[in-house]
């Protein structure tokens, strides 16, 4: 396993978010006056209901929809270039074989098969999906279907990842396991020596802390920011800090800035109560 790349706070700006509105074309308001700044190298989660614009503000950051107010700003990165997003879904070609299925960016890109053979083989072996490279999403787990789809967005090798409820349909266990894998890549980093700048986004507020070095809260009607919490806990984290005392106390704190927004948060005070 590699070591972790080692983590000092960055200085320049990845992300940013000014004044960003989005309503749509039947009067919804999906976001309002929005304002968000990430550096660098940061993993950043956005907590909320069902309809405060979550994935909308993750979908405007990828270029997936036009902003009716506001702008979005970058540093020196070029997000045409540099961003890889996860979805909800896989998103498999069911006819391809886990290795097409990753190499799939590349060679719409124009990349060469035997050009790109390398390029693949890595982030097969990041994911630990060596062994099933020539296997068909339907041999494969949920688990490992997200696995290649994680596999698909790193083989550009990008600056930014966004990633939108990427483990909501999975079970708890293979939740737990690709929470640890994803935080271990980010620790891991580019292999030059940098960490992705991660916004992911979850209804799940202990996800969000177990990964998180910043979690900014959403309250919805209309879609807007109430708040953030920054995690100071160290990395590497461990099943341990998952269920301590802190992460508890970090969860209490985002569920009542929630219940304060109005968030309707009788979801976020169930996933307290049953820990």
């Amino acid at each position: 396993m590699s070591s972790p790349v080692p983590y000092s706070k960055p200085k320049s700006t990845a992300i940013a978010l000014n004044h960003v509105s989005k309503i749509y074309a039947n009067g919804t308001v999906a976001l309002q006056d929005m304002n968000l700044a990430i550096e660098d190298g940061q993993f950043v989660s956005l907590v909320g209901a069902s309809g405060c614009g979550k994935s909308t503000a993750l979908r405007l950051i990828a270029g997936l929809g036009q902003m009716s107010e506001g702008s979005i700003t970058w540093g020196d990165h070029q997000p045409q270039k540099e961003l890889a997003f996860v979805f909800q879904e896989p998103s498999l070609l069911p006819w391809a074989t886990v290795i097409e299925n990753v190499r799939l960016p590349l060679k719409l890109a124009g990349m060469k098969d035997r050009d790109s053979r390398s390029q693949v083989q890595e982030v097969l072996h990041l994911v630990g999906l060596d062994s099933f490279a020539q296997a068909y999403p339907r041999e494969l787990s949920g688990g490992m279907k997200m696995r290649v789809s994680i596999a698909r967005a790193l083989v550009t090798k990008p600056k930014i990842l966004l990633m939108d409820e990427p483990f909501g349909a999975l079970d708890e266990m293979t939740r737990a396991k690709l929470n640890a894998d994803v935080l271990h890549l980010w620790q891991q980093g580019d292999g030059n020596g940098d960490r992705y700048t991660v916004v992911f986004v979850t209804h799940n507020i202990y996800e969000a802390v177990y990964l998180s070095q910043r979690v900014v809260i959403m309250a919805p009607r209309p879609g807007r920011v109430v708040g953030e919490v920054a995690i100071e806990a160290p990395y590497p984290r461990t099943e341990e800090f998952r269920t301590s005392r802190i992460s508890n106390e970090y969860c209490r704190e985002i569920s009542g800035r929630l219940a304060a927004a109005g968030a309707g948060t009788e979801y976020y005070d169930e996933q307290i109560n049953t820990r």
